[in-house]
């Protein structure tokens, strides 16, 4: 038996797709409203959920605890009104938990499993990939602790990887933010924490996390002054991925400042030195010694990363790398731009735009290398082929547009006349 639990207010945006995806397997879904205003609670009802009440007491712990409570499964599924698995997932769900079960080894020992948490944007592009506890073992010694950023106390040896479970959070959009408040409630909430802890690294380095997000120099001056004092301080001092995200915000920021790019190398190389085998810290170091013009040097840490993540190798924790590949093909695109290898531009740019054909910056100086390298038009538009549907004039239009940009004026003619010819097949 598989309890779905949530604790949920004023979803009524979610909660029907939040009730659905894994209806089919669970055998009680439990709803936890704290004190919704909207229809969030008749619409939960109305889809067969138990329903419960809890006065909200600003402790996300306290409200997950009560709803695992109220759980009879073996096992609890815990998502958020805002996150789901796909349909594959849930099939792998059943059997992820089956192999628990029959494993004497696992059974005696499992009581979560961890999962990659994809964070997307408003068009379901991912911005983000964490490996996060969304399954445990319905018994009295797992519970959630924190008021807010809540995690679930178990010991590393009773913790197992999953591989083949995906949830899909929407909850970080910038339409949902927007919608919810969320960092508003969170900043108030953390602010609070502080107040009876204000030496705590974690808390700081979370309300950094949410000030980020707001607009205001001031609240960027906050964010960085804390995530600043996170660094500093001893790396036993805070959730390490807190640490983590805190080196990539810096990292982030300095990396597209040129006055900024000694202390971006000096960062990122400090920031490897803790977390050696950390994707996105290669990559950002890698960056750097783009714009630097050391683009061997690039290179090679950019190759390293892409073997390693199309590999499942060890990526220490990476989130933002491994969510877009197009970041790091763009880094690889310079580096081969550099290194005068016009055969890997043209590989990697029609790598990036197979993920987003509509990237005119990819796009355009694809096109100019591979005139560049002496292929004909013909050439060119079979290469152009992997990509895009030369029977769908959207496609050509996007070809046709590029082509003109970078000077191919004769490639632009051709490539309106196929797309006139699809849209008018009896002309």
């Amino acid at each position: 038996m598989i309890s779905q639990c949530m604790i949920v207010k004023n979803e009524e945006k979610n909660i029907e797709r939040a009730l659905t995806w894994g209806r089919e397997i669970m055998s009680e879904q439990i709803v936890v409203d704290t004190g919704s205003s909207d229809c969030t609670v008749e619409k939960a009802k109305s889809m067969g959920a138990k329903v419960y009440s809890f006065k909200w007491t600003n402790d996300f712990s306290a409200a997950k605890n009560f709803a695992i409570e109220q759980a009879k499964g073996e096992w609890i599924v815990f998502l958020d009104a805002d996150e789901y698995m796909s349909p594959d997932s849930v099939k792998n769900l059943q059997t992820v938990i089956k192999k628990v079960k029959t494993t004497p080894q696992l059974s005696e020992k499992v009581l979560a499993i961890t999962c990659d948490l994809v964070n997307v944007d408003d068009n379901d592009r991912p911005q983000s990939v964490y490996d996060i506890i969304r399954v445990i073992k319905n018994v009295p010694c797992i519970r959630y602790a924190g008021i807010i950023h809540e995690q679930i106390e178990v010991d590393a040896e009773n913790i197992m990887r999953s591989d083949d479970l995906e949830v899909i959070h929407t909850g970080y959009s910038v339409s949902a933010i927007a919608e919810t408040n969320k960092h508003e409630r969170n900043i108030k909430l953390l602010r609070e924490a502080l107040k009876e802890k204000p030496d705590d690294l974690t808390l700081k380095a979370y309300l950094a996390d949410s000030l980020k997000h707001k607009e205001d120099e001031e609240s960027q001056r906050e964010a960085e002054e804390y995530f600043r004092e996170v660094i500093e301080n001893s790396a036993n001092s805070v959730f390490y991925r807190l640490r983590i995200k805190a080196y990539v915000h810096f990292l982030n920021k300095y990396v597209n400042d040129k006055n900024k790019r000694k202390e971006c190398e000096e960062l990122a190389l400090k920031a490897l030195s803790e977390y050696p085998s950390n994707v996105d810290f290669e990559y950002f170091l890698a960056s750097v010694y783009n714009y630097q013009g050391k683009h061997k040097k690039a290179w090679d840490l950019l190759k390293d990363c892409e073997e390693r993540l199309a590999n499942n190798g060890e990526i220490g924790d990476s989130a933002y790398v491994s969510a877009d590949m197009t970041t790091l093909y763009g880094q690889l695109i310079l580096a081969a731009q550099g290194l005068s290898d016009t055969e890997n531009v043209i590989h990697f740019a029609l790598q990036t735009l197979r993920h987003d054909k509509t990237r005119m910056d990819i796009l355009t100086p694809l096109i100019v290398n591979i005139i560049k390298g002496g292929k004909s038009e013909d050439e060119l538009i079979k290469s152009l082929e992997s990509v895009y549907n030369f029977n769908d004039p959207r496609d050509l239009l996007i070809i046709a547009k590029a082509a003109k940009t970078c000077g191919a004026t004769e490639l632009a003619i051709k490539i309106v006349k196929i797309a006139e010819a699809v849209m008018n097949p009896n002309t």
